[in-house]
């Protein structure tokens, strides 16, 4: 039996040899090249920190200690170490999730995968187990360098700074990378600090000791220099801005040494304070195709790959943003105001074409979307059009400078958000099902939802002509399905399926669920039942346009993929209520839940966003029509 089948539990590690944590390490990386190869997921990030988790669950006792992991998919390893080893349905409906997960394990505490939140929780979680008295209990944050460009984690550095006897580990896993290598000056800073061997002196500190007394382990440290004088002396080295913040700080550690991870884990647990311990570790390590990703998001994340030549098996067709990709290069050419920002994902929004034309006009701000926002906001009143690309479920981040500093100013910044509606296999933190929700609060915004690749360019040339308010153009995941052809304009819309007179029924599609919306209309026509299809194209404001249409159908459908709350059609109801229109409207879309993981079809298919849900719904509350026909 292999080493990782006899680990069900942390508490099987602590018996292990040096060549046996050796090899289970090798273990581990060779099933999660298998496993991940048939499922998909987050595999670079996992690969990379093997020797750090296995040095954490030996050095700490999860979960008596709380061990909190920033963003969460540099998981897998620690989902091993405690017990879960069936990944077959890894990110699946009914499998382990991508991230921690309470309803999995005692051991995971943070869901969230939204990143630069873990110092917070484990600052908190250290207080409150120091004012109850369970001293003995330790917590751990485990965040990577670019999770620490986010400005959250340093306001939580601020002020874990200030409180001495804080029981906190704060493990730093730097790799020189998030989705792509990490900029800027928390990236500077660091690599200053990989230049130096201080670590070296520390451990070799360690050693000598080991040698001139019997006693092992955490004991060791109590027997120096009265209990802890010793273990003061050596973690007191500080660096640079970790010196000038007053948090101690151990490193650089190799970040695939096992030993040397223990020695200093062990030195900072015994320390009785908040302790940084920064260890180098190489992303994708150990396999070499994600090993020379030099980019960092390709092995990112992957889908289903042949793990001999590392090539994938599932070659994706055109998607959405591709499409927001080259028409932000066209529009280059012809705009020199044009700028991008991107919150650290240069290559998953889209963003790479136009940097590789235009390398002066883009800025990663990192994990900072709350600074991209407000910056964007100072680049608009100077005279650029600033584009603003994140995940839609990202914006959420950022509401109080898009309110705040971008819309009460009237600035002109276009935000594009990838991913948008629901993405699935990621969980409840990344379905990109909020956006449209907040942004109909935001006075001035104007909101597109694009139908298909055409009108994805369309509506970003729009988007860019408004110079005076914020504009919003949102679109899936995924692949691009066909353009949908209007069968003609009606003032701001494009009907997509006409009628004679006033319709019975009106469908409004919202952006990639017009192709839903047309399926659904064809089941209600052939039960008799005059239906029209409209694409508003701008979803928010509601038009006056849309409000005429809607005012002249029995029945008005609105088909979105944003909460039911807030959304779209609860727009739409209340602009008709203020016009005194009174006709029901029939609202689908996303129910006000957090969403369990699962395919997106899947998840589309549990929340009723399917052709044969609306229809069968609307033909049993339509009832029958004049010639006698019924559902």
């Amino acid at each position: 039996m292999s080493l990782l089948q006899n680990v069900s539990s942390p508490a099987d590690l602590k018996g292990l040899s040096a060549p046996q944590v050796e090899a289970l390490a090798q273990e581990i990386r060779d099933f999660l090249v298998e496993s991940v190869s048939k499922t998909g997921g987050h595999l670079g990030p996992n690969l990379g920190v093997v020797e750090l988790t296995l040095a954490m669950h030996r050095v700490f006792d999860s979960p008596h200690d709380t061990l909190v992991f920033d963003t969460g998919h540099q998981a897998y390893v620690h989902k091993l170490l405690t017990g879960r080893h069936d990944f077959s349905a890894l990110k699946k409906q009914g499998g382990l999730s991508g991230y921690p997960s309470r309803a999995e394990s005692e051991h995971d505490v943070v869901e969230n995968s939204h990143a630069s939140t873990s110092l917070s929780w484990a600052e908190g979680i250290a207080a409150a187990r120091r004012l109850s008295g369970e001293r003995d209990r330790h917590t751990v944050a485990v965040i990577g360098d670019g999770a620490l460009t986010g400005g959250m984690a340093w306001e939580a550095l601020n002020n874990i700074a200030v409180d001495k006897d804080l029981p906190l580990t704060i493990v730093v896993n730097d790799n020189e990378r998030s989705y792509a290598p990490t900029i800027g000056g928390i990236s500077h800073h660091l690599a200053s600090l990989r230049a130096t061997r201080r670590y070296e002196k520390v451990l070799d500190w360690g050693r000598e000791t080991l040698t001139r007394t019997p006693v092992v382990g955490a004991a060791m440290y109590e027997t120096l220099h009265g209990v802890k004088k010793g273990l003061k002396d050596i973690v007191a080295p500080q660096e640079g801005m970790f010196e000038d913040l007053g948090i101690k700080y151990l490193g650089p550690i190799n970040g695939h040494d096992t030993p040397a991870l223990e020695e200093a884990l062990t030195l900072a647990r015994d320390f009785g304070g908040p302790v940084i311990v920064h260890a180098i570790t190489e992303k994708g390590r150990g396999y070499a195709p994600a090993a020379s990703d030099i980019d960092g998001d390709q092995w990112h994340g992957i889908g289903k790959f042949n793990p001999e030549t590392g090539l994938p098996f599932e070659v994706s067709g055109r998607i959405w943003t591709d499409e927001f990709n080259e028409e932000m290069v066209r529009l280059g050419a012809e705009r020199p105001d044009l700028v991008a920002i991107t919150a650290a994902m240069l290559i998953p929004v889209g963003l790479d074409g136009f940097a590789a034309a235009y390398p002066d006009r883009v800025f990663d701000v990192g994990i900072a979307e709350q600074h991209a926002v407000t910056m964007a906001s100072g680049l608009a009143f100077a005279g650029m059009h600033p584009v603003v690309a994140v995940y839609a479920t990202f914006l959420n981040r950022a509401f109080d400078q898009l309110l705040m500093d971008c819309a009460l100013h009237k600035q002109g910044v276009t935000f594009v958000l990838d991913r948008a509606g629901i993405t699935g296999s990621d969980g409840p933190s990344h379905n990109g099902m909020w956006d449209m929700t907040i942004s109909s609060i935001v006075p001035g915004l104007q909101l597109a939802a694009p139908r298909d690749g055409e009108q994805v360019k369309q509506q970003l040339r729009e988007a860019v002509d408004v110079d005076d308010a914020p504009t919003v153009v949102r679109f899936p995941k995924g692949d691009v399905g066909e353009s949908i052809t209007a069968q003609r304009q009606d003032g701001s819309l494009d009907v997509l399926l006409d009628v004679q007179g006033n319709p019975e029924v009106l469908i409004v599609g919202v952006g990639a669920m017009c192709s839903l919306a047309l399926t659904a209309a064809d089941k209600l026509v052939a039960q008799g039942h005059s239906t029209m299809v409209v694409d508003p194209r701008w979803v928010l404001p509601i038009s006056d346009d849309l409000l005429r249409l809607a005012s002249q159908a029995q029945h008005v459908v609105v088909i979105e993929d944003n909460l039911v709350t807030g959304g779209i059609g609860a727009s739409l109801r209340s602009a008709l209520q203020e016009d005194d229109q009174w006709q029901p409207v029939h609202t689908f879309g996303v129910p006000k839940r957090f969403l369990e993981h699962a395919s997106r079809g899947q998840v589309l298919e549990e929340v009723g966003l399917t052709a044969d849900v609306v229809s069968t719904t609307m033909l049993d509350r339509l009832g029958p029509t004049a010639s006698g026909r019924s559902d």
